[in-house]
C-alpha cells in the first residue's frame, strides 16, 4: 500500500471514530483519543532519530514543551488560529532540532543521550524565570466551548481531536515513506555501524541533522494544541515525565526499526493507561510503563514487531 492510500485509510477510520463518538455524545472518548493520538505523534518523532538512527534522545518533553510555549507566546503577542500555530511551533522546534543536532550529534551513546537531557533541563529554566509566557506560575488560555463550521457545531475538544488526528497521519506518513527511502536507508547504516557508514562515503552528520530536525518538528507540532487541551499551562505539565518516558517506551514496546512499532506501543501502552486513570488513578501510569518495559526487554527486546518477525521466520524454517 503507497503511502498516500495508507493515509486515506487511517484519515477515514478516524473519521469513523469521530462520528461514532458525535452521535453518541461520548465526550471521553475525545479527552482519551486525543492523548493516544498525541502519544502517537511523540513517539514516531522520537523513533526517527531514536530508532532509525540509533541516537536515544532523552530532550522529548523540552520539544513537546517548545511548541506548547510556542503556542502559548503567540497566543499572548497575536493571536492566530490553532493550525496556524502548529505549522508555527513545529518550524520552531525544527529549528531548535537543527541546531541541537549541530552541537551534540559529534558525540555518540550515552554522552549524547546526557546532552539531550541537559538541553530540556536548560530549557525548563528559560521558560520557569520567562515572565511573558507565565514562567513559574503558568499561564491561561481561554478557549471556546464549541466551534461554528457552517451550520454544524462541535466541541472545541472534537476540534482537537481532529487536528491530533491529522498530526498522527502526517507523522505516521513521513516515518513510513522516510523507512522505504534512500534516506531511511542512510539512517539504518547509521544504526548498525556508523564507522563502517562513514568509511563508506555515508554522509552521517548530514542525515543525523536531517534526522534531528524532522524529530523536533513533529514533537513541536504535537505539542502545540496542548495548551488548548489543558487550559492552563505550567512548566510541570509542558515538561512532564510521562512524556519523556512514553516517548521513549512506546517504541521500545512496538519495537524501534519499523514505523509500526511506535504505532502499535502507542494504541497499547496508551489505552491501558487511560483505563487505568479511569478505573484506579493517573498515578499508576508509569508504573504500567515500568512493567511493561522490563517485561518487554526480557521477553521481547525488539519489541512486539520483532517478535511477530522471529515467529514468522521460526514457521518459514519449519
Amino acid at each position: 500500500m503507497s503511502t498516500l492510500k495508507f493515509s486515506i485509510v487511517s484519515l477515514l477510520i478516524g473519521f469513523a471514530i469521530f462520528v461514532v463518538g458525535h452521535a453518541l455524545d461520548i465526550g471521553y472518548l475525545f479527552f482519551a483519543g486525543y492523548t493516544i493520538l498525541q502519544f502517537v505523534v511523540l513517539s514516531t518523532a522520537w523513533n526517527i532519530l531514536g530508532g532509525y538512527c540509533g541516537y536515544v534522545n532523552f530532550g522529548s518533553a523540552a520539544f513537546f514543551a517548545l511548541g506548547a510555549y510556542s503556542t502559548v507566546f503567540w497566543y499572548k503577542f497575536f493571536p492566530l488560529p490553532l493550525p496556524f500555530l502548529i505549522v508555527l511551533s513545529g518550524a520552531v522546534c525544527g529549528i531548535v532540532g537543527l541546531g541541537m543536532g549541530y552541537l551534540t550529534l559529534r558525540l555518540r551513546g550515552a554522552f549524547f543521550a546526557i546532552a539531550t537531557l541537559a538541553m530540556a533541563v536548560v530549557l525548563q529554566t528559560l521558560i520557569v524565570n520567562w515572565d511573558f509566557v507565565g514562567g513559574s506560575r503558568g499561564a491561561y488560555i481561554l478557549r471556546p466551548d464549541s466551534l461554528e463550521i457552517g451550520t454544524f457545531s462541535i466541541h472545541y475538544i472534537e476540534y482537537l481531536f481532529i487536528l491530533m488526528l491529522a498530526l498522527a497521519v502526517l507523522s505516521l506518513g513521513i516515518a513510513r515513506a522516510l523507512e522505504r527511502s534512500q534516506l531511511g536507508f542512510g539512517f539504518a547504516t547509521i544504526r548498525d555501524d556508523e564507522l563502517a557508514a562513514e568509511a563508506s562515503g555515508v554522509p552521517t552528520l548530514r542525515l543525523k541533522l536531517v534526522a534531528t530536525t524532522i524529530s523536533g518538528t513533529l514533537m513541536g507540532m504535537a505539542g502545540a494544541p496542548f495548551p488548548y487541551y489543558i487550559g492552563f499551562l505550567q512548566p510541570a505539565s509542558a515538561f512532564g515525565l510521562e512524556y519523556g518516558v512514553n516517548s521513549i517506551a512506546m517504541p521500545m514496546i512496538g519495537g524501534t526499526t519499523s514505523w509500526v512499532g511506535p504505532l502499535i506501543g502507542s494504541l497499547l501502552l496508551g489505552t491501558l493507561q487511560q483505563v487505568a486513570t479511569v478505573t484506579i488513578s493517573s498515578a499508576v501510569n508509569l508504573l504500567i510503563v515500568g512493567l511493561l518495559l522490563v517485561t518487554f526487554v526480557v521477553i521481547a527486546p525488539n519489541g512486539l514487531v520483532g517478535l511477530v518477525e522471529e515467529w514468522l521466520r521460526a514457521r518459514r524454517q519449519k
